[in-house]
């Protein structure tokens, strides 16, 4: 298995997101943006990248909804992680032990992560319409902050 970009570092990045995010759940859609935001963030206006700015990382969107599906069922069956249903679907949270986990995690980048995971949940993601962006990301412009009723749009 290649971990760059494999359900298990998708799986990370998400746990960290949901953390952020905690108790507020997140869908499918909210992630795929987020970890894009977090991958991203100097594309947007946030803290330097964690990843470099390629040609094309906008086409990464497509194929990471299908690999953060596998990593949220790794998350799943870990206990770290759960899914329930509310009005508009299906939306994912911690459990108790998903932050404890993110907590011991000591390596550099996670530090990194965490820090451009704050930037995303709590500076970025308020003002940005998720289908909005989705459509932005894929059309290759990047999105910025803007007012929206609510989060989940």
């Amino acid at each position: 298995m290649n971990p760059l970009n494999s359900p298990l570092e998708i799986g990370v990045r998400a746990l960290v997101l949901l953390a952020e995010s905690h108790p507020q759940p997140l869908d499918l859609a909210q992630l795929a943006v987020l970890d894009h935001a977090v991958l991203h963030s100097g594309d947007l206006d946030g803290p330097p990248s964690l990843h470099p700015s390629l040609p094309g990382h906008t086409g990464e969107l497509g194929m990471k909804r299908t690999v953060l599906e596998q990593a949220l069922l790794v998350l799943i069956r870990a206990g770290l992680a759960s899914v329930k249903p509310d009005e508009t679907g299906l939306v994912y949270c911690t459990t108790e032990r998903g932050p404890a986990f993110v907590d011991i995690l000591e390596a550099p980048y996670v530090a990194r992560l965490r820090e451009r995971a704050e930037w995303a949940v709590h500076h970025w993601a308020p003002g940005t319409d998720v289908r909005a962006a989705t459509a932005e990301l894929l059309n290759g412009s990047l999105p910025t902050p803007r007012p929206s009723e609510g989060r989940r749009d």
